[in-house]
C-alpha cells in the first residue's frame, strides 16, 4: 500500500481517467463508420484508435485538434474510405461534450481537501477548457501537451509539471489510465504513480497504447483512490493523537 502521507500533490491525466474517453470517442467515430458501412468491434476500434494516435502525436509538434483529425483521416485509409473535412474535424469538436465519469468530481473534491491537484494530459489549452468546466474543481496548475510541445509519454510534459509545482518527484503522486502515457514516464522520473484500470471493451488499455509496467498502485476508479487516501490520514490523525 502506498503511504499516502508523503504526498503533497497529485497529477492527473485527464482522458480516460477524469473524463469518459471511450464514450467520447465512440460518439464521434461509430457514426462516421456506420456511414461507411465499415463494422468493427469496440475493441478494434480502440485499439486502431491507439495505434493512430501515437503515430499522429510522434515526431514534429502538432496540436492536439491536428492530431485527432488526422486519426479520423487515418481510420478512413485504414478502413477503405475517405472521411470529409466535416467528419475529419468531428473528433476533436466532440470533445466539448464529453463527460466526468460518475465518480470524478466528488473523488476530486475529497482529494482536493488534502492535496494540490493539477492535470498533466495530451491536450490543447482550449480543448481542455470544456473539461475544466465539468471538472468543477479548481486545479493548482494545468499542464497541457501544447503549453510542452510534447505529448506523453514523452518527458518533457512531466518535467514542465514538476517545474509547474514546484515539488520533487517524490511528494508527487501520478494518476492515469494509461501505463504507456502515465505509469512507465512518471515513475521514470521518480513519481510514484496509480493506475486507474477502468472497465473497458479493450482490458488494461482502453483507447491507450498497450504497454507493460508496475504501477505501485492499481484501482478500478477514482472514488477508490479517494477513499484510500482518506483512510491513510485517519489512520495518520489516529496515530498522533495515541502519541499525544
Amino acid at each position: 500500500m502506498l503511504d499516502f502521507t508523503r504526498f503533497r500533490a497529485l497529477t492527473f491525466d485527464c482522458y480516460g481517467t477524469l473524463m469518459d474517453w471511450e464514450s467520447g470517442i465512440f460518439s464521434a467515430m461509430k457514426p462516421i463508420l456506420a456511414t461507411y458501412a465499415v463494422k468493427i468491434s469496440d475493441a478494434e476500434l480502440l485499439e486502431l484508435y491507439s495505434e493512430l494516435e501515437a503515430s499522429a502525436e510522434a515526431g514534429e509538434f502538432h496540436n492536439y485538434r491536428d492530431v485527432l483529425q488526422t486519426v479520423v483521416r487515418q481510420f478512413g485509409e485504414r478502413l477503405g474510405f475517405t472521411a470529409s473535412d466535416a467528419e475529419r474535424r468531428s473528433l476533436p469538436d466532440s470533445i466539448a461534450s464529453w463527460e466526468p465519469f460518475p465518480d470524478t468530481v466528488a473523488a476530486l473534491r475529497i482529494l482536493k481537501s488534502r492535496y494540490r491537484l493539477a492535470i498533466v494530459s495530451n491536450v490543447d489549452d482550449e480543448l481542455f477548457a470544456a473539461a475544466a468546466r465539468k471538472l468543477q474543481v479548481p486545479f493548482d496548475a494545468v499542464i497541457t501537451a501544447q503549453q510542452a510541445r510534447c505529448y506523453k509519454p514523452g518527458l518533457t510534459i512531466f518535467r514542465l509539471a514538476l517545474e509547474r509545482i514546484g515539488l520533487p518527484p517524490d511528494q508527487v503522486l501520478h494518476v492515469g489510465q494509461s501505463i504507456y502515457h502515465d505509469v512507465i514516464p512518471a515513475q521514470s522520473m521518480g513519481t510514484a504513480t496509480v493506475w486507474v484500470n477502468r472497465p473497458s471493451p479493450r482490458r488494461n488499455a482502453g483507447a491507450a497504447k498497450a504497454a507493460s509496467g508496475k504501477p505501485d498502485l492499481e484501482v478500478p476508479d477514482l472514488q477508490t483512490l479517494a477513499e484510500l487516501a482518506s483512510i491513510a490520514e485517519e489512520a495518520e490523525a489516529g496515530g498522533l493523537r495515541s502519541q499525544g
